[in-house]
């Protein structure tokens, strides 16, 4: 089984960049998107053989989230089940017969660290709905949940400390999930690996490879021994973001 997600930075304009060629090229059982940055009617977009779902922020032009699925879910679910989080399109999760998938696009913390009270609130009541739903079927968790954990996955790690996305407690969040009965799955597949997901659009940074890894797979413990293999498509462009992959055998 191959899931993909993405952080398209606007699907409407990664769309324009060749997006539905990269979705058919991959193929993927679920493609997952964050930050597709629309409203329902704004794009017509479909893929034979595919169902899609979609969570839209109240906010025109911010956040979303959408998976398209070859595979129909039990049922699904928009939100965390909490007011003060759900008006900003950022979780959608499938409950599929032996997993759940959710894609996730999580709050950041913003310059000047404006949002980073509000991030931690989010990190804690998003971590006690991930526990939830792992304590009834294990949980595959995909999305821009930006956060570089360790300082192999950003380019500059001692000038970027404490700068959003790098904070000693954004780190400090997702070690407890971690430790909580949950994987890294491209870390864990390749603990030494140095590759990014994101790129600034300043700076070149691109082209010179100065990057951050901030978008995941993360995966219940207990599907460790099911994993074929995870990937990150630096080759794909469209986005300040690379598609991610993972593969399992269910």
């Amino acid at each position: 089984m191959k899931l993909i997600s993405w952080n398209v930075n606007g699907l409407r304009a990664c769309e324009g960049k060749g997006f539905s060629e990269v979705f058919k090229t991959l193929d993927a059982d679920f493609f997952c998107l964050q930050e597709t940055k629309m409203q329902a009617g704004q794009l017509d977009l479909a893929f034979e053989g595919y169902e899609s779902y979609w969570n839209y922020a109240d906010k025109k032009g911010y956040s979303g989230t959408a998976i398209f699925t070859k595979h129909h879910p039990l049922s699904v679910t928009y939100g965390i089940g909490i007011e003060e989080h759900d008006h900003e399109g950022r979780v959608i999760t499938l409950e599929m017969n032996d997993f759940y998938l959710v894609t996730c696009y999580t709050p950041n913390s913003q310059d000047g660290l404006k949002r980073l009270d509000y991030r931690m609130t989010w990190e804690d009541d998003f971590r006690a709905y991930l526990k939830g739903l792992d304590a009834k079927k294990p949980v595959i968790l995909c999305g821009d949940l930006n956060v570089a954990h360790e300082e192999i996955d950003l380019k500059n790690p001692k000038t970027n400390r404490m700068n959003a996305g790098f904070t000693d407690q954004e780190r400090a969040q997702f070690s407890k999930l971690l430790g909580e009965g949950f994987t890294d799955s491209f870390r864990y597949k390749y603990p030494e690996q140095v590759t990014y997901s994101w790129w600034s659009y300043r700076f070149q940074a691109r082209q010179k490879n100065a990057g951050w890894r901030i978008d995941y797979f993360v995966i219940s413990d207990r599907l460790r021994e099911r994993m074929d293999d995870a990937r990150i498509h630096t080759e794909i462009l469209g986005s300040d973001h690379c598609p991610v992959e993972l593969t399992l055998f269910l």
